[in-house]
């Protein structure tokens, strides 16, 4: 999706002419918001699975027997529109973090083959593939935080992000926004290795 909507944005391109950092942030502000429009539900199912089994730790039943059960029980609660339960933060952190992903890969990429560092090869794109996804990480921590602990809130917990934000620094400071920040960068940077050098390959041999 990203590639179709960035060269929607810029047009065709002069051979050699590359777009510019703000059409890349562009395109990927554009494809965040796409991408978890239709994928928050499963997203808020997720979560609540994830908070689920930590509370089985602490000796709390467990409310769900399964996803199906966790999706039926969340519209009988609320109808339908209770599986975009925290969508505003998940918007903002996905696509905060597809700006910081797939535009910084496309500029380091462009950097360093520019440079003259390294060739076009295998090791340029799990180099590139694992700076963006520690670019990622330092940008879409704190939304990740927001958007985990309005999703998994009591009903009347948070008056909203802003109110989720300021609780959480007041009561935690700074640092809590960065909780699990080092198991973080390892997914993602090893996600981005396997999806950009997985689509670097494909490009190769069809496009």
């Amino acid at each position: 999706m990203y590639v179709p909507i960035r060269d929607m944005i810029t047009g065709p391109l002069p051979e050699g002419q590359f777009p510019t950092m703000l059409q890349k942030i562009n395109t990927a502000l554009i494809t965040g918001t796409l991408a978890i429009s239709v994928a928050n539900p499963t997203d808020l199912v997720k979560v609540k699975m994830q908070a689920q089994g930590v509370g089985k730790l602490d000796g709390i039943p467990p409310k769900y027997s399964g996803s199906i059960d966790c999706y039926r029980q969340l519209i009988a609660e609320g109808g339908v529109k209770n599986l975009w339960t925290g969508w505003g933060p998940n918007v903002m952190r996905n696509s905060v973090i597809n700006a910081a992903e797939l535009a910084s890969y496309d500029q380091y990429k462009q950097t360093v083959l520019a440079n003259g560092w390294l060739k076009d090869g295998i090791p340029w794109h799990l180099l590139c593939a694992s700076g963006a996804g520690f670019t990622a990480c330092i940008v879409g921590s704190p939304l990740d935080v927001l958007k985990t602990r309005i999703m998994n809130a009591k009903p009347g917990q948070y008056g909203g992000p802003l109110d989720c934000l300021y609780q959480t620094m007041k009561n935690e400071g700074p640092g809590a926004f960065y909780k699990g920040f080092t198991p973080n960068v390892a997914r993602l940077a090893g996600w981005n290795c396997v999806m950009f050098l997985t689509l670097e390959q494909v490009k190769k041999q069809f496009v």
